[in-house]
């Protein structure tokens, strides 16, 4: 039998807008542009790091819309199910941070051919029936109702393929404008998942508990691992089928100095969990965070096939990869293996 290494992720394109040198959106007259999107920017890390991955969406069949592919396959994304249909690609508009001003995004999605996406237009056997991973997140079922369909479509053949699941919590509070309450769906998503990421600002929010706060200021702080453990054996409870749980924590100093590590809580329903931490790394000269958790998420898809054994390396390869986005501009992490393991 072939072994299955293909990992699939699915969300929606987005083209980012931008003034330059920090400028806010109120200022300047040029703006410049890039794609993005949560679950594209998983599948270039993985495919930067040499892993076969394909993506899939659905996009307008126009000069913007297919140039969003083009730069896909540059960089080495499968694109060969993106569906094309409908008449916008999504948008957002970035004021990035500076200083100790916050960094504000405004999103354009509405009607977008992404949105638009119904249950049935997908091949969801052909495209899964070689993949390992379907990757998605939160914000492919915050778009639309349709958007939540076709996404709970692609979950429920990934369960009868046996494809394991992989999800990022992706909370985008403005995203949500349909009728849904979001805390249920995204609860659904989860329960359906084999492992997860998020921050530790959207753990708070899904299970309604605070947790210990991360507030370091150096690396040298003091982790409260049993508070932690506890948290976490108590989710589990909750969500017993997810096996790997993944949560970023930043401590913002200034918007160029960010202090950033990450736990990993590892179970199965007949074993007790168990709980890693990362080294904190202090990352002085944030060029761009957008992207972060993404690059988290691909880290740990990345080092499961690299690392099966070694949960402790799969959680630092996947900090490091992290910490290296935030030295790129762009949505896209584009650090290398070489570099990971060089900074690992």
């Amino acid at each position: 039998m072939t072994k299955r290494n293909k990992i699939v992720t699915f969300g929606e394109l987005l083209l980012r807008f931008s003034k330059k040198d920090h400028q806010r959106l109120s200022q300047g007259d040029i703006f410049t542009s890039m794609y993005g999107g949560s679950e594209a920017n998983v599948a270039v890390s993985l495919a930067t790091l040499g892993n076969q991955v394909e993506y899939v969406t659905r996009l307008p069949q126009t000069p913007v819309g297919k140039a969003g592919v083009m730069r896909l396959q540059e960089l080495g994304v499968g694109c060969h199910h993106v569906l094309f249909g409908g008449d916008r690609i999504g948008t957002y508009y970035l004021e990035p941070a500076a200083g100790m001003r916050s960094a504000k995004v405004i999103y354009d999605r509405a009607h977008s051919a992404y949105s638009e996406l119904q249950p049935g237009m997908i091949p969801w056997y052909e495209i899964l029936k070689d993949a390992s991973v379907l990757h998605v997140s939160g914000i492919t079922a915050a778009i639309s109702q349709n958007a939540a369909d076709a996404t709970f479509e692609a979950l429920d053949i990934a369960d009868e393929l046996g494809v394991t699941v992989s999800f990022d919590i992706n909370y985008r509070k403005n995203l949500w404008r349909y009728g849904a309450d979001p805390r249920t769906v995204l609860k659904k998503m989860l329960s359906r998942c084999d492992m997860m990421f998020g921050d530790a600002i959207e753990f708070e929010w899904i299970c309604q508990r605070q947790q210990p706060p991360f507030t370091a200021t150096d690396t040298k702080f003091e982790m409260q691992m049993k508070e932690y453990k506890e948290w976490f054996d108590e989710l589990h409870q909750q969500f017993p089928r997810c096996q790997k749980w993944l949560m970023g924590m930043r401590n913002m100093v200034a918007s160029s100095r960010h202090l950033l590590t990450a736990l990993l809580f590892t179970a199965t329903p007949d074993t007790e969990g168990k709980l890693l931490k990362a080294p904190i790394f202090d990352i002085n000269g944030v060029v761009d965070p957008s992207g972060v958790g993404d690059a988290f998420m691909a880290g740990l898809l990345h080092a499961i096939q690299a690392y099966p054994d070694d949960p402790q390396q799969q959680l630092n390869y996947s900090l490091a990869a992290s910490t290296l986005k935030n030295t790129i501009t762009g949505d896209f992490n584009l650090a290398t293996d070489e570099e990971i393991q060089s900074l690992l």
